[in-house]
């Protein structure tokens, strides 16, 4: 008899069919427009044979106790009483010996798009339960950006929530900017599940109603909305200086709007010198920006007159602030769209931005979602998310975050759920450095990845498929009843009965679970948040009959919106999270803070590497390191899906012809990208959107180290650790040069995908 449910992946929902002794057959939704083709092969032959089977320990931290092979050594596997036994064990010690403050249990990642099995949820909840842990805040993808908007204007969280949506840019929007482009191939995740994909339509909307769109950065193939797409060659970490030029002449126009600056900004006159060059004796004219931006300055001036002469939406890819000093592109765009005065007005403004997920740009509802709760951290220390190596390699050692002074804590246990910092994290030869100092590191994980690699003790987690779960996302439309559609592969368990059986040899399982079973923790969550929606006005259906039903489609509810809205009707009745209520020009908490890499307002600043520095005499190529087109960071990097787009199987480098035919590289050959931090092989692509001088190498390519080498094409081995800014101490990725080489030699074979040595206990 064939069934009949709903799955829900970061990368869309599946309608799951299945007959009894089979595998499920996983279809994208049927009323998905552009539906992606991630995660149809995460059944297949080559993704399963590289889950993790039985719980392992590895050989050498199980015969001494050694910190010494990790990454190298083998696995010896052992049933769960042994394992769970060592992991209590081991957080008892750690508990006694150290206190909680020596536990990260960080766990940064997508993990499940479940609402009750989130791997991160479960594992902050068995923690806390015990007295607390080590934490991480903000993102790789955001980092910068999430500590500087809610200063300026409002917090990520809002702003991403509240982007004027698609049909609105189409009704009144006609020049569409964006910086960094709209990668469609971003659009096709959201956290915690995509529903039906709406960018592409999204730009056709804006090619049908006559908008012009101009996309301004180093990569002309980030803005698929056909012929008609203007693209301005900016170079990489140069759109700082180019919005600073972009202002000087909007400042110097008879339409520059004042008022609005005057009504719902403040710290406007607090810029205005440095603008004018009256404190550093610079002016940022286009004449100024020309040589750094690689813009010429009649083009900036051509830009700036149609911004003026137009109702404008200036977007901003997220990529712009993964870079060094991270914050000032997104100030920079907010301070020129507050000139332009168009911000809160139908199709005008400015987005963070229109290409990172699916969800901006949507007209679905916003309401909350289900929530395992995670109870009080007893722990203060935390860290920066793009700091872990710092916080391994310096205990003791100080850092700036968000103007406070903080130490990095002393860790001697790591546990991580749900994540891969191999993927997640610069310069990875450095990570691999500071991951060998921790007594023990635990992982769970469904995959043979690197990080359950270089771990020590290794338990075997589900996958969604395989238990049961509430999806949702906010404005993504649905909730949808993940029902599960298999029984778990060999002998993994869901994270919550990992963690819950370690809680009971801590004396901590009823704290942990509370007594109830998976079921029952669906039927509370989403009877909780019922009540929520409820006094939102909108009834959702009770339990059973959502379960029955397998998805519920909110977008009966939907509605078209323009960001900021009520706060340019009414700055006084709808004030913004800032400090002062409205949008901060200058910012004088930010100021206070005394930072010399972060001023109180928008200014351009040299990034750490970059093509105007010496260091690019060695090194004459930006690396640029995005998202990938055919996974959501590394998963599913085995399948043959991902796989199929891969060059000589290693990830493509995609570089321009000139720069390929100067160093007698020919398209498909395999090359070695290089730079002092490190090396890794890729496959070349010949490439003419990708600016001369620029590279752009995916990421997500599973780690395959060999020595400072990487074999299958990750370029977190050549880019740079290093905070943002002491602000934010973001990743800064995208500020990154290298060389490429032809490889003479027979490249070595990819081993990412080898299965680790396993021996039976």
């Amino acid at each position: 008899m064939t069934t009949r449910s709903y799955s829900a992946a970061h990368w869309g929902i599946y309608e799951v069919t299945g007959n009894p002794g089979q595998d499920p057959v996983l279809r994208a939704l049927s009323d998905d427009p552009d539906p992606t083709r991630i995660g149809l092969d995460q059944l297949d032959p080559a993704v399963r044979r590289l889950r993790v089977a039985r719980p392992a320990v590895r050989r050498g931290w199980l015969e001494t106790r050694t910190r010494e092979g990790r990454g190298q050594d083998g696995f010896v596997e052992v049933d769960w009483d042994v394992a769970c036994q060592l992991v209590a064990g081991e957080i008892a010690r750690v508990r006694e010996s150290f206190g909680n403050r020596a536990i990260f249990a960080g766990s940064y990642g997508w993990a499940s798009a479940g609402r009750f099995h989130h791997a991160q949820s479960q594992l902050h909840r068995f923690y806390n339960t015990i007295g607390g842990y080590v934490r991480s805040v903000d993102s790789y993808s955001l980092g910068a950006g999430r500590v500087l908007m809610p200063h300026i204007a409002a917090d990520m969280d809002s702003a991403i929530a509240s982007h004027t949506s698609w049909d609105r840019l189409a009704q009144a929007c006609t020049l569409f900017v964006a910086f960094g482009g709209v990668p469609l191939k971003n659009t096709q995740v959201a956290s915690s599940g995509a529903g039906r994909h709406r960018a592409r339509a999204g730009l056709q909307g804006l090619v049908r109603a006559g908008v012009r769109i101009i996309n301004i950065g180093p990569v002309g193939d980030n803005c698929e909305a056909g012929d008609c797409v203007e693209w301005i060659r900016l170079r990489p970490n140069t759109d700082t200086a180019l919005m600073l030029a972009l202002a000087h002449t909007v400042l110097h126009d008879a339409r520059f709007d004042r008022g609005f600056i005057d009504s719902h900004t403040v710290g406007f006159d607090r810029f205005v010198p440095y603008l004018l060059g009256t404190t550093d004796g610079v002016a940022k004219t286009p004449e100024w920006a020309a040589p750094i931006t690689g813009v010429d300055p009649a083009t900036i001036r051509m830009l700036a007159d149609a911004m003026l002469s137009h109702r404008t939406m200036l977007s901003a890819a997220w990529a712009l602030q993964r870079a060094a000093h991270g914050e000032q592109p997104f100030w920079a765009l907010i301070t020129l769209a507050a000139m332009l005065g168009q911000i809160g007005l139908p199709g005008g403004g400015y987005a963070i931005g229109y290409g990172p997920m699916n969800t901006m740009g949507s007209s679905h509802v916003k309401l909350p979602g289900p929530v395992l709760p995670q109870g009080r951290n007893a722990v203060a220390d935390f860290i920066p998310v793009a700091r872990l190596a710092d916080m391994l390699l310096n205990p003791g050692g100080p850092f700036r975050y968000n103007g406070g002074h903080y130490h990095y804590p002393d860790i001697r246990l790591v546990h991580w759920a749900g994540g891969n910092p191999f993927h997640h994290h610069q310069d990875l030869n450095r990570l691999r450095r500071a991951w060998a100092r921790p007594e023990t590191i635990i992982v769970q994980e469904p995959y043979w990845t690197a990080a359950a690699r270089h771990a020590d003790i290794v338990l075997p987690a589900t996958i969604a498929l395989e238990r049961n779960d509430i999806g949702f996302a906010t404005r993504e439309g649905h909730v949808i009843a993940m029902k599960a559609a298999m029984a778990p592969q060999d002998q993994a368990r869901n994270d919550g009965d990992i963690l819950a059986t370690i809680a009971e040899r801590l004396g901590a399982r009823r704290a942990f679970d509370e007594g109830r079973g998976e079921m029952e923790w669906l039927q509370h969550i989403y009877a909780e948040n019922r009540a929520r929606v409820a006094a939102i006005g909108i009834d959702l259906p009770e339990f059973d009959a959502f379960w029955q039903a397998g998805l519920i489609d909110l977008s009966v509810h939907d509605a078209p919106h323009d960001m900021h809205g009520a706060f340019r009707a009414d700055p006084v009745a709808h004030p913004l999270g800032t400090p002062s209520g409205r949008i901060e020009i200058f910012s004088e908490r930010i100021a206070g803070f005394a930072l010399d890499d972060c001023p109180g307002h928008a200014a351009w600043r040299e990034p750490f590497e970059w093509l105007g520095a010496p260091l690019a005499q060695r090194y004459p190529l930006h690396l640029i390191s995005d998202q990938p087109a055919r996974r959501l960071h590394s998963q599913l990097d085995p399948s043959p899906w991902s796989r199929a787009g891969k060059v000589q199987g290693r990830e493509g480098v995609h570089i321009h012809p000139d720069d390929a035919a100067m160093r007698g590289i020919a398209d498909g050959e395999v090359v070695e990208l290089f730079n002092d931090r490190g090396r890794c092989l890729a496959g070349a692509v010949l490439n003419p959107a990708i600016m001369p001088g620029v590279v752009r190498l995916s990421t997500g390519a599973w780690h395959d180290p060999d020595g400072m080498l990487d074999r299958h094409g990750n370029p977190n081995v050549l880019t740079l650790d290093r905070g943002a800014s002491s602000l934010s101490q973001g990743c800064s990725a995208h500020s990154c040069l290298v060389d490429i080489r032809r490889l003479t030699e027979l490249p070595p074979p990819v081993r990412a995908f080898d299965p680790p040595v396993l021996d039976q206990g």
